[in-house]
């Protein structure tokens, strides 16, 4: 195909074996072909380099009446994660009181996540992205601005200038109350098992741990991908060592509970020889036994937030300003004690 010709509608459906009104539905993404034709169409498109008309887009200047949502993690620890099942929840419920639907794909790569995001944008997919996960110096948020699409970023600290709003919490306040928390119990080897190192929060919350150095803690961060097995290698490691830690703060549920199974099964009682503790809480980390002290937050009405705050964003004419997100509390349970 002549690289000098526009790529049409016309040309993607006899490579990829469909007709117009499939490429069409495929692109636009409504209902009407299956995901595997959904994905074969895209990514002619997107090798092809295809973008509408002007006569196109001026026709698809409506709205789209979809929102995007590109998770970048481990598809095996969506399912499990009771965060992402609230924070969906909550935008679904935002988005569907307006009858705007949600297109949610799991990507690999940030770079994966990027060309979601031109691709989107390209075909008129999307009205606007809600974007998790931010890390210092995020290559995403430059490429929303200038595609533009817009962008809400739930996060842990307030958006740059010229970078798309974000809806935050400070994570800084929020590892303060739990970490303090377990110094003013007595602890002073403390181990934070995280997520990728990468991600803002992750830092933040190291920070906040290696500040109290100065308290005489001494504290250590290990960097997971947040699935249980990762978790029950790096506590195993931990506990096996001569100088292991007092206390164990985890990054979500799931993995603290796989830590307490794991302090179980060495033999560990749990408060009295190792205290455990999560920044995510569930229904599930209240019944366990013992039950695990968290960081509790409404999840589901953060993404209801986000969910309404994008809304907005997408009838502005500018960048709206950032938003405070409702502070987290922390919630003492069982599992947290001072230390022999």
């Amino acid at each position: 195909m002549s690289k000098a010709k526009r790529v049409t509608i016309t040309d993607i459906a006899r490579l990829a074996g469909v007709s117009p009104g499939a490429v069409s539905f495929a692109l636009n993404g409504r209902p009407g072909v299956s995901e595997q034709t959904r994905q074969r169409i895209l990514d002619i498109a997107e090798e092809h380099q295809w973008l509408p008309s002007s006569a196109a887009r001026a026709l698809v200047g409506a709205r789209a009446g979809v929102v995007g949502f590109a998770v970048n993690r481990p598809a095996d620890t969506l399912g499990t994660e009771a965060f992402f099942t609230d924070l969906i929840a909550g935008a679904q419920s935002a988005l569907a009181a307006r009858r705007i639907a949600m297109q949610m794909v799991l990507v690999s790569s940030i770079e994966e996540e990027v060309a979601t995001y031109r691709r989107w944008r390209s075909a008129n997919q999307v009205d606007g992205v809600i974007v998790i996960d931010p890390r210092d110096d995020d290559p995403r948020l430059p490429v929303l601005r200038d595609l533009p699409l817009p962008a809400v970023v739930i996060g842990s600290d307030a958006s740059e200038d010229g970078h798309p709003a974000t809806i935050w919490l400070d994570d800084s306040q929020v590892a303060h109350s739990l970490f303090d928390y377990l110094v003013a119990l007595g602890h002073r080897s403390i181990a934070y098992v995280a997520g990728p190192a990468e991600f803002q929060h992750t830092r933040l919350r190291t920070d906040v741990l290696r500040g109290l150095s100065g308290r005489g803690v001494t504290g250590e961060t290990i960097a997971t991908d947040f699935s249980p097995a990762a978790a029950s290698a790096t506590m195993r490691r931990l506990l096996s060592r001569a100088d292991r830690p007092t206390a164990v703060v985890f990054d979500n549920d799931v993995m603290a509970i796989a830590g307490l199974r794991v302090a179980q099964e060495m033999g560990l009682a749990v408060p009295s020889d190792l205290s455990i503790a999560s920044f995510d809480d569930s229904v599930v980390a209240g019944l366990v036994h013992p039950s695990i002290t968290c960081i509790t937050r409404d999840t589901f009405g953060l993404g209801a937030d986000a969910a309404e705050f994008l809304l907005e964003q997408i009838d502005a004419a500018e960048m709206l300003p950032d938003r405070v997100a409702a502070v987290p509390q922390l919630t003492v349970r069982e599992s947290t004690a001072a230390p022999r």
